[in-house]
């Protein structure tokens, strides 16, 4: 059930996307193409793009393999007159080019994006930036850590009385990769109605802003109440309780209750049918104007049970909620795992090891196809640029070399 994944589009079998990316951000926005089944090729520095640096000892890196299936690779200098006439012609065949090289990168190795889509009007530029190109921070380094600090994820992450905290997925450099993985679409689209391709740009800062919207909430919602800024585990507005993960006798679970059938579920559930007819606790907005009280008398009740015993009580009642799952839990999780989101591969260097699926689902074209495992540094030099650019065997294994 594992190997059951959507197949390639047809569609996109002919799409040639030209990977110039490295890290999280445009290498996620890559693998999307080719889950899909596009054509992606992972243009690399000699020496090999930035992921593959955090390799101990013989294995490669874990991140870089999840990021980088069904991709091939090229290893191009594009500081060399050869590398970047390859590469020149590699974009004159392209329909798509990722790149998240920092602001100005390009354009001092005569890579500008007007450059490139002077040389080829039908291709789409896919630039993923920290900041922008435009805008007070678009010159400042970006890393996914820096931008949760300057989008207020991290000051809004944490204990009301505790430090600020940063998120633990790497969220804000996948969020700008799926951003730019929307925006590139949406120009191939446009580009089958006019012909014309075009730039498009997506902020991994500019993607964060709308995900604060409970928090900013309780700015406007509550003008005359101090809100914290960071409010642990429950609602970011302190607008619904009960919103919390709650301690079992055996670890944690989130329980959220939005309307009030989870409410009287809930109580039910929990053998509280008492609070049913506290005062405290009539409203939605009275429960969040007394949530200290009523996390206190849920709690009381969850630290007795076990979360299996919590959550099979709970979803007899429809209430939502969930165990709060540790790495390995979800490293083998069977909703995941039956879904094909964690499928394994036998990587040359890693042996049989977990790796990313494809979370688009198209329907009905269902297939078994097998992934390929990410490739070594100009794995497929020859192959690429003979078949794209008719360069010889021997020819295009002399750019491998500085």
């Amino acid at each position: 059930m594992n190997e059951m994944i959507p197949a390639a589009l047809s569609s996109f079998q002919d799409l040639l996307v030209i990977e110039l990316a490295h890290i999280y951000n445009g290498p996620y926005c890559g693998l999307m193409f080719a889950h899909l089944g596009a054509d992606v090729v992972k243009v690399e520095p000699l020496s090999g793009e930035r992921l593959r640096g955090r390799a101990r000892g013989d294995a490669d890196p874990q991140e870089f393999i999840m990021l980088n299936s069904n991709k091939k690779s090229v290893a191009l200098d594009l500081k060399s007159k050869e590398g970047h006439e390859a590469l020149l012609g590699l974009v004159d065949a392209a329909d798509v080019l990722i790149e998240n090289y920092s602001p100005g990168a390009l354009e001092r190795m005569g890579l500008a994006p007007e450059v490139l889509l002077e040389r080829n009007p039908r291709l789409i530029v896919a630039s993923g930036k920290g900041y922008g190109s435009s805008g007070p921070y678009a010159a400042m380094p970006a890393m996914d850590l820096t931008v949760q600090a300057m989008s207020g994820t991290i000051a809004t992450s944490g204990l009301s009385d505790g430090p600020p905290v940063k998120a633990g997925p790497a969220f804000t450099d996948l969020s700008g990769g799926i951003h730019l993985f929307g925006a590139a679409m949406a120009a191939l689209y446009e580009r089958e109605r006019t012909g014309h391709g075009r730039l498009v740009e997506v902020s991994m800062h500019d993607t964060i802003y709308p995900m604060l919207t409970s928090a900013l909430s309780g700015l406007y919602n509550y003008p005359d109440r101090d809100l914290p800024e960071r409010t642990g585990n429950r609602h970011s507005g302190l607008a619904m309780a009960p919103y919390n993960v709650y301690e079992a006798a055996d670890g944690w679970l989130a329980i959220i209750t939005t309307a009030d059938e989870h409410w009287t579920g809930l109580c039910r559930a929990l053998d509280l049918e008492p609070l049913l007819e506290d005062p405290r606790f009539a409203t939605k907005h009275l429960r969040a104007d007394h949530m200290e009280d009523l996390d206190a008398a849920i709690s009381a009740v969850t630290a007795t049970l076990t979360r299996d015993a919590i959550v099979e009580r709970l979803e007899a009642h429809r209430v939502p909620c969930a165990p709060v799952k540790g790495l390995r839990e979800v490293d083998n999780d069977p909703h995941l795992i039956a879904r094909g989101m964690i499928r394994y591969i036998d990587h040359p260097n890693n042996g049989r090891v977990p790796t990313v699926g494809n979370p688009l689902r198209v329907s009905p074209e269902v297939g078994t196809a097998p992934l390929t495992h990410a490739p070594t540094i100009g794995q497929d030099q020859a192959e690429v640029l003979g078949r794209i650019l008719g360069m010889s065997a021997e020819a295009a294994e002399r750019l491998r070399k500085p």
